[in-house]
């Protein structure tokens, strides 16, 4: 053959083969590379779950993974966090506001639930403990909850659950809140994401998926779904169906843990701290419609 034919030939196959896409740059509705950071103080350095409460929404609740403290604060808001302690020390990933009651989830499966107005005292004494309501043991892994206000659902997903098909799907469990911190939520059903399904936004999901975060867009009613480990962005649709996924560049998220959106649509991701880094949440408004 020819050396330009060679040549050719080689450029041809190289411009042909796909790459795995590398969209670093968010959801339509977002724009990942414009964010607001707003950094904690080191007593949420390991930030690891954030949400606002219809009730109160200009304000932000927070958990970290080592004291069992609810942390709540405004937005830029400068000096100590006030927090309340619900618990003893544990790992503590998330954490979710449905009317007037917090429900705290534990890596274990545990579920915790308090009444909303007790987060204004240094200690909460009626704190609910409920066992059973996931499958607990050493095949289980727990770290995203997003509870919904309109229907009072909570949603569980697996960060790491025996019998997910190693690793080709995540599964996740829905309750039906109770009327008050005092009653257990109830089951409602299942649900599940086809990881293969992941794979062309996205190219190769190493070690499978493992969510660390989940929340309902209120705008678009689309599910978002973070992942610390894979530095992923799931997007899908209210039928768990994957629409989309974008890489989440280290230089911004540095370890991205909890997700939450305002009644506006704007987006927030908490990132824990390291040794260098202090923990943030960061703020991506939702883009006016043209």
């Amino acid at each position: 053959m020819k050396p330009t034919l060679l040549l050719l030939l080689i450029i041809s196959i190289l411009t042909g083969c796909k790459t795995s896409p590398k969209n670093k740059t968010g959801p339509a509705d977002y724009d990942f590379t414009a964010a607001e950071k707003f950094n904690m103080p080191s007593s949420l350095l390991e930030i690891s779950g954030v949400t606002i409460s219809r009730q109160k929404p200009d304000s932000f609740y927070a958990i970290q993974d080592e004291e069992g403290k609810l942390f709540r604060f405004g937005w830029k808001e400068t000096g100590k966090k006030e927090s309340s302690k619900f618990g003893k020390s544990g790992d503590y990933e998330d954490l979710a506001i449905i009317g007037e009651t917090v429900f705290v989830l534990k890596s274990n499966g545990l579920i915790y639930s308090f009444a909303l107005g007790d987060a204004i005292y240094e200690e909460i004494d009626s704190v609910y403990e409920w066992k059973g309501l996931l499958p607990k043991g050493g095949d289980f892994e727990y770290e995203g909850m997003y509870g919904d206000e309109r229907d009072g659902k909570l949603y569980v997903i697996c960060k790491s659950c025996k019998g997910n098909k190693k690793d080709e799907t995540v599964s996740g469990f829905i309750f039906q809140a109770g009327t008050d911190a005092s009653v257990a939520p109830q089951a409602s059903g299942t649900f599940e994401i086809d990881v293969e399904t992941i794979k062309p936004f996205s190219g190769k999901v190493k070690n499978g998926f493992r969510p660390s975060g989940l929340a309902r867009n209120p705008v678009t009613d689309e599910w978002y779904i973070i992942s610390g480990v894979n530095k992923l962005l799931v997007v899908t649709g209210p039928d768990w169906k994957v629409k989309g996924a974008h890489h989440l560049s280290g230089n911004t998220f540095n370890q991205p843990e909890g997700i939450t959106f305002d009644k506006q649509g704007n987006l927030y991701i908490s990132n824990e701290g390291d040794d260098i880094t202090d923990g943030n949440l960061l703020r991506f408004n939702l883009k006016p419609k043209r």
